[in-house]
């Protein structure tokens, strides 16, 4: 398709999005439950990039629909529904992973499948290096990495200055560059003094 046709596929399908928020927050179920079908791919893969479990992931969807079918009426700005939901989205996890956290000692891993040509071995080291990033930290590394989101957008989600996404950002690259920079010493002097 050409740029001005998808323009026009995007304007079409912003508008209908648009109407559908503001008949759900006049409490129009229907509208809320086409809402969420529209973006349950979108809180899906975010889920799932935090959890890393499939079933988690669809807990956390189903979670989040239920949080934000019960606050719809406080949605200020209609514009602005996927930035709310991705921020009860995000809630909703951290909330289960305190509560998990709780219930059990041990954590349970399962690879995620990003989509870079990289080695199970890389992948396993970037999303455990991610892991151990603060919640603030992570949740910039996974909305602008994972879901191409604008600095500008992030800082909606989270509720923050710009200023301190791009710090939380500077950090997390930081953290995660020593994390695997480590590994990959203590994996290659561990191959060296093997020899």
């Amino acid at each position: 398709m050409r740029t001005e046709e998808m323009k026009v596929i995007n304007t079409m399908r912003n508008t209908v999005s648009l109407k559908l928020v503001e008949k759900a927050a006049k409490g129009n179920r229907e509208a809320f439950g086409e809402l969420i079908i529209m973006h349950q791919e979108y809180l899906y893969k975010l889920a799932y990039m935090y959890t890393k479990n499939e079933q988690d992931a669809l807990d956390a969807v189903q979670e989040c629909a239920m949080r934000a079918m019960i606050s719809m009426d406080k949605l200020r700005e209609p514009a602005y529904f996927k930035t709310w939901i991705t921020r009860i989205l995000i809630n909703s996890i951290y909330l289960a992973q305190k509560k998990s956290r709780k219930d059990s000692p041990f954590e349970e891993y399962s690879e995620a499948a990003p989509e870079m040509p990289i080695s199970i071995e890389e992948k396993t080291d970037l999303y455990d290096a991610i892991d151990l990033l603060p919640p603030a930290c992570k949740t910039v590394v996974i909305l602008q990495y994972f879901q191409g989101m604008k600095l500008v957008e992030i800082a909606q989600v989270m509720n923050i200055p710009v200023g301190s996404v791009k710090a939380y950002l500077f950090r997390a690259k930081k953290a995660l560059r020593n994390q695997l920079e480590d590994r990959e010493g203590r994996v290659l002097g561990a191959a060296v003094n093997h020899k």
